[in-house]
């Protein structure tokens, strides 16, 4: 693992590696393999701002069509492509942070498109060979903003053990959480959402990339029911639904949370010099944007990913992330802020220091 400074104990962000499945279509493929027909729907797919995705189908049928899955055939998909992909964005991450297995201290995983016990957690240690003795954390259920929540706790973790290494792991299969049904609720998330996994290690004491400095969160009650994953009786399986205020709802609050965050280090807005925003939406991209008086150049990572891969829900602010990495523009004393929504309705945001 790469060496680190004493006299530093703000927990700081090693490395981050993505992972995707192998296949992937563009939005206009999709229409045609599911013989999509409605213009209402065919605009949902053609107009959100995504090109292409990367997902796991179901298997197609002799006469073209594809096979309609069971409930249990989609955990099953979520249990298998989950850690293929878990497990690739991790050696991916450690690779970055020259870090090996052995070095795990804590592993924290992230999922909401399926349910496992044991958990992802469970399943990486086995598959991964990561020392038996790690300390696990599974967070299941929480959606889009989750990876910041989670993100809290691993931190804590680090802070209170300087010197070793916590991962954390975002897997989304969310082709393993969907209806066909032909509707307008459906069609909405079946044109958003992606699969894919991103990692990435913590650790404190040390000196290599930002530090994180603060969270703050914003729950928006009235809102509880915009985005939910439930049963879906009529279909007997599970099902996501996001109302369709969402954006509005999300950008109206956007300055509170952002400014409690801000507040609490003496900073304002324009001392901020990278966002990394949760690919939501092209429409909620856009509330934001306009809420918080940013660039289009600002989210340029956000759009970008949401075009390449659509919403991956969890991980899909690392995926940003890892973007403005590579994209070595980060100097030394530059702030960010990480900044995700979901169920709650809920905003979570975190600041680093480079």
């Amino acid at each position: 693992m790469r060496g680190t400074r004493p006299g530093r104990t703000g927990p700081r962000l090693v490395a981050v590696g993505s992972a995707t499945p192998p296949t992937s279509y563009t939005q206009q493929e999709l229409l045609e393999i599911f013989r999509v027909e409605d213009p209402r729907i065919r605009s949902l797919f053609l107009n959100g701002g995504i090109q292409r995705r990367y997902l796991t189908l179901p298997p197609e049928l002799p006469d073209g069509t594809r096979l309609a899955e069971t409930q249990g055939d989609l955990l099953a998909k979520h249990l298998t492509s989950g850690v293929s992909i878990g497990t690739e964005a991790v050696q991916k991450c450690l690779k970055e942070a020259r870090a090996e297995v052995g070095d795990i201290g804590y592993l924290c995983c992230v999922s909401s498109t399926g349910f496992l016990t044991p958990g992802f957690s469970a399943l990486l240690v086995k598959e991964l060979g990561i020392p038996v003795t790690c300390s696990r954390l599974d967070v299941v259920g929480m959606g889009c903003n989750a990876g910041l929540n989670a993100l809290a706790a691993v931190s804590g973790w680090a802070t209170a053990n300087p010197g070793r290494l916590a991962v954390m792991v975002c897997v989304e299969v969310c082709s393993a959480a969907y209806v066909f049904d032909g509707t307008m609720r459906t069609s909405v998330v079946n044109s958003l959402f992606g699969d894919g996994a991103a990692a990435l290690a913590l650790t404190s004491g040390g000196d290599t990339g930002p530090e994180i400095t603060g969270f703050a969160s914003r729950i928006i009650p009235e809102a509880v029911d915009a985005m939910r994953y439930d049963w879906d009786e009529r279909h007997g399986r599970f099902s996501f639904f996001l109302d369709q205020d969402i954006p509005y709802v999300v950008g109206a609050h956007a300055e509170q949370a952002v400014g409690r965050l801000l507040a609490q280090a003496g900073l304002r807005r324009s001392d901020i010099d990278h966002w990394v925003i949760h690919s939501g939406g092209k429409k909620v991209i856009d509330a934001v944007r306009i809420n918080l008086g940013l660039t289009r150049h600002d989210t340029r990572h956000t759009t970008d990913v949401l075009r390449d891969c659509g919403n991956l829900s969890s991980g899909a602010f690392l995926f940003s992330y890892q973007r403005l990495l590579e994209e070595a523009v980060v100097a030394p004393g530059d702030n960010g802020v990480l900044m995700t929504m979901g169920p709650g309705s809920t905003i979570e945001t975190a600041l680093l220091r480079w």
